[in-house]
């Protein structure tokens, strides 16, 4: 708990250090995720499982410059169709014309269990059950354009950094699955 509270400490100052004259948009985002999970062996295979992401974002942007940051609280789905609670911060660099702007993201995330079976049986599977974990953390790459500025729509890359679930394999060491995933967005910013 303390190193959540210490994370949104830090966005707030980061916030609150921005030059008066940078733009600030409160927006809500929404998407389609397409995710896998690798696992450290070939005993399960968890590809190409949709799920959705749905909340609130911030993004401030220094006029000129073209760079700013990008931070969302999203509820989300992915993975062996399990429910977080994630929270990307993305330093995002905006270019082009002033009606349609391409962007480049790239930040850390971290997520929150929220939902999802904990465990999984796998019968006829050489792995006993599934176990989910309830932290996760990873590293966002995205693309996209922002049209009239008020509406972007992107695609991103989640790599997962952290263990999301643990197998438990009949004679033999424990596996290990980390969340893997494409999405598509849209954003309305206000």
């Amino acid at each position: 708990m303390k190193k959540i509270v210490g994370f949104f400490m830090v966005a707030l100052l980061a916030l609150m250090a921005l030059p008066a004259n940078a733009q600030l948009k409160f927006g809500i985002k929404g998407g389609v995720n397409i995710s896998s999970v690798h696992f450290n062996s070939d005993v399960l295979k968890a590809d190409n499982v949709t799920g959705f992401q749905v909340g609130p974002m911030i993004e401030t942007t220094l006029p000129l410059v073209g760079v700013g940051i990008d931070a969302a609280v999203l509820y989300s789905q992915k993975g062996l169709e399990t429910d977080y609670i994630d929270v990307p911060v993305n330093l995002k660099w905006k270019f082009g014309l002033p009606i349609v702007k391409a962007y480049l993201a790239a930040g850390p995330y971290i997520g929150f269990r929220v939902g999802g079976d904990k465990f999984w049986d796998i019968p006829g599977s050489v792995a006993d059950q599934v176990k989910a974990k309830n932290f996760s953390a990873g590293l966002n790459f995205g693309a996209g354009v922002e049209l009239i500025s008020h509406l972007q729509v992107g695609f991103n890359y989640g790599l997962g950094l952290t263990d999301n679930y643990s197998i438990e394999k009949v004679n033999l060491s424990d596996g290990a699955g980390k969340n893997r995933g494409w999405s598509i967005t849209a954003a309305i910013l206000f």
